[in-house]
């Protein structure tokens, strides 16, 4: 990704009102900025509210008792009950696509990296909040080390957990993918992420419903588009059940 298309996304248009959009959209970088723009709650939610603005956070004493577990609450493949009895000593996450240098991290490798800490509302489309703490390093970190390619405009991340016998999937564009509060969550309120809530990996992505935040978390995949995976909308609930894709609070 070259420099100024990473700047074009990580300032986004926080300086600017909802009333200059159209204006924007017909200039250089900020063209193909909004071409990626897929339906009227993406459009309406992102106009009206600064690209990089941060979800609120909370403090220690406000966090839920329990997190829910929801959707898969485990996976059940010889390879997943190994690494949940080693703690998962040989989990290895790839990242990769349209990458100059493909990765594969250990945890290990992902805890040595700088970690962010935030207490956040996890929001699920079903209606139920729960606040908590989530440790681990940003999505950027990571991406930069891979180095991704300009023609690059998603982050698809893939699970090792199926629904319904179909591998789950979701995915971002470069700008929620750079947003400061998209980690790769290992630790829940201070202790290793637990079977129920995605163990070893789960994304959080802050300013998205909960379905978004995909668990199990084993690869990282830069994309140009969605056209060859699965149904082609971008995630499984949007593949199978017709859920939005961009799912903006």
């Amino acid at each position: 990704m070259t420099e100024i298309k990473r700047r074009t996304l990580l300032a986004g248009m926080a300086a600017l009102p909802a009333a200059a959009c159209s204006e924007i959209a017909d200039t250089g970088p900020a063209r193909s900025l909004f071409e990626t723009v897929e339906g009227w709650h993406r459009g309406a939610h992102r106009a009206l509210a600064a690209r990089q603005a941060l979800a609120p956070e909370y403090a220690p004493d406000e966090r839920s008792p329990d997190i829910r577990g929801n959707g898969s609450i485990s996976v059940d493949t010889p390879e997943y009950r190994e690494g949940l009895a080693n703690g998962f000593a040989d989990w290895r996450l790839a990242v990769g696509g349209l990458v100059d240098t493909p990765l594969r991290l250990g945890l290990d490798e992902l805890k040595a990296l700088p970690q962010r800490t935030q207490i956040t509302r996890h929001d699920c489309v079903e209606g139920w909040s729960a606040i908590a703490e989530w440790t681990g390093p940003q999505l950027s970190a990571l991406l930069d080390m891979a180095g991704v390619r300009e023609e690059a405009n998603f982050v698809i991340f893939r699970c090792a957990d199926t629904l319904y016998g179909r591998p789950y999937y979701e995915s971002v564009d470069m700008v929620d993918a750079y947003h400061p509060q998209t980690i790769i969550a290992h630790a829940l309120n201070g202790e290793p992420l637990p079977e129920k809530n995605g163990a070893p990996l789960r994304m959080r992505i802050e300013r998205q419903l909960g379905y978004k935040h995909a668990k199990y978390l084993t690869g990282i995949e830069a994309v140009a588009s969605f056209e060859d995976i699965y149904d082609g909308k971008g995630g499984y609930w949007e593949d199978t059940n017709g859920y939005q894709w961009y799912a903006g609070i």
